[in-house]
């Protein structure tokens, strides 16, 4: 068979046992060389770059980047040679089993595949015979064990476990070549040997300050040389403090002056009118709007139209008041009138300021009869062709911000209407399930403001509490 590597998702420590592919810096069928980093690992605690240990193409690409995680030892590609064919490939797949991954670092902190994963070794490597230890030094059994496969003088080592106890890592990193590396310039490093086991951050700060990596034992997994281990032997040196241009200086804030046009004049004197002369009052509640966000999607397919969130609660603030008169009302003087109808005010922003024309009848409307007529009356308010017809009366008004990111408001009431809705963005929040387990729903926070002179609390409470049931029930919007 042809050589063929598998790689696999390595193990950094006891604890791990899984990650997730963040980045692939190598494409399928891309050649790569020594060196050159592979991919990006995350696990619960760490991101990592992998980096490859030969020369090689990655043939076959088994685990994309995406937030699924992967148990240590899975198959996440297939490296070989540039003339390896697909079937020699598939073969290899179907054949393969995962690696032991029992001892923490077999299979590598930045290798590309386990070691015990690797094509088969020359013959003469086979044919070692494993050389017997004797010592009184504390070493692990998997450390030993690979020590007298290889041949390795365990009296040299310098053991990183627990009371200097010898372990697979420390024979796996006294197995590596000697490294030398020489320096040219202030920021080029050129290694003499590509074993240097040291991140590409670690090198590139060792060229920097002139620091030879073959004099640093590093800290990281295998003993591989990190950021720290490098400026650890970096010297502090003393810097002027950065000057930042000339002293500052004052210049002449001028504002622009832009008296208030006929529309927002009328504007402003109506909401001081409202807001000094109508004692507000504020009810507020929440809706999980999931449902109602699923089914505007397949309504829209289904009837066609382009109805948005805005036109569902204008439907359901429609069929809310129909079913308590005693909130769709307009309050004139010293006397309250009631409809049995809901005219429903929309707030738009247009280019003269906040108007509010009136979807009339909303309750006898359907989505679709809503949603063309909201359109026509927003494009009507931009273009500034709105008529007096357009904004004339009303029993309720809708102030939606959600599509803003305002999470909740209060509204101002526009007389001679009793009450006003303010909608707030529908966003993800975390809720208690029915089993007692955290799950996140979409929610979406709604404030009424009342005329406390027209509208008892009880009477808007109840109002909100059949308007939250239609947005948490839509279904309810078709009857």
């Amino acid at each position: 068979m042809a050589n063929i590597r598998p790689f696999c998702m390595p193990k950094w420590g006891i604890e791990m046992t899984e990650g997730t592919i963040a980045e692939w810096m190598v494409k399928e069928g891309e050649a790569f060389s020594k060196g050159q980093v592979l991919c990006l690992i995350e696990t619960a605690k760490i991101t990592n770059e992998v980096e490859a240990e030969y020369d090689a193409v990655l043939k076959r690409l088994l685990a994309p980047a995406s937030d699924e995680a992967h148990p240590v030892g899975a198959l996440l590609a297939v490296f070989a040679d540039a003339d390896t064919s697909d079937a020699e490939v598939d073969e290899f797949i179907a054949g393969f089993k995962p690696a032991e991954t029992s001892v923490a670092a077999k299979g590598g902190g930045s290798a590309p595949a386990p070691a015990a994963a690797t094509p088969a070794a020359p013959a003469q490597a086979l044919a070692r015979e494993p050389k017997k230890i004797v010592t009184n030094r504390a070493i692990s059994p998997e450390a030993l064990k690979l020590a007298e496969a290889e041949g390795v003088d365990i009296e040299p080592i310098e053991g990183s476990g627990r009371n200097g106890r010898i372990t697979y890592q420390d024979v796996v990193q006294a197995l590596r070549p000697e490294r030398a590396v020489s320096y040219k310039g202030s920021a080029q490093l050129v290694e003499d040997s590509p074993e240097a086991f040291a991140s590409p951050l670690a090198r590139r700060i060792a060229a920097q300050h002139g620091i030879s990596l073959s004099s640093i034992r590093g800290t990281g997994a295998r003993g591989r040389i990190s950021k720290a281990d490098v400026l650890a032997l970096v010297k502090p040196t003393t810097a002027a403090a950065p000057v930042f241009g000339a002293p500052f200086e004052l210049v002449v804030n001028q504002p622009s002056v832009q008296p208030f046009d006929k529309v927002r004049k009328v504007v402003a004197k109506r909401l001081t009118e409202a807001k000094q002369t109508i004692p507000h009052f504020y009810l507020r509640v929440s809706a999980s709007v999931d449902a109602l966000m699923d089914l505007r999607k397949t309504a829209n397919l289904v009837l066609g139209t382009k109805a948005s969130i805005n036109d569902y609660i204008v439907k359901a603030v429609a069929l809310a008041l129909v079913k308590h008169p005693d909130v769709n009302v307009q309050v004139h003087g010293d006397s309250v009138h009631s409809f049995p109808h809901a005219d429903v005010a929309i707030a738009v922003a247009s280019p003269k300021g906040l108007v509010t024309p009136i979807v009339r009848q909303a309750d006898r409307m359907h989505i679709a009869q809503i949603a063309a007529t909201t359109r026509a009356l927003i494009d009507k308010a931009q273009a500034g062709k709105l008529g007096y017809e357009d904004m004339d009366g009303g029993t309720f008004s809708v102030s939606n911000l959600g599509m803003f990111g305002i999470e909740q408001f209060d509204a101002i009431i526009n007389p001679p209407q009793g009450a006003i809705l303010a909608v707030g963005g529908a966003n993800r929040v975390a809720v208690e399930a029915d089993s007692g387990d955290i799950a996140f729903e979409t929610r979406m926070q709604l404030t009424m403001s009342v005329d406390h002179r027209a509208i008892d609390g009880a009477a808007g409470a109840q109002f909100l509490q059949t308007l939250k049931g239609l947005l948490e029930a839509p279904e309810g919007l078709f009857q």
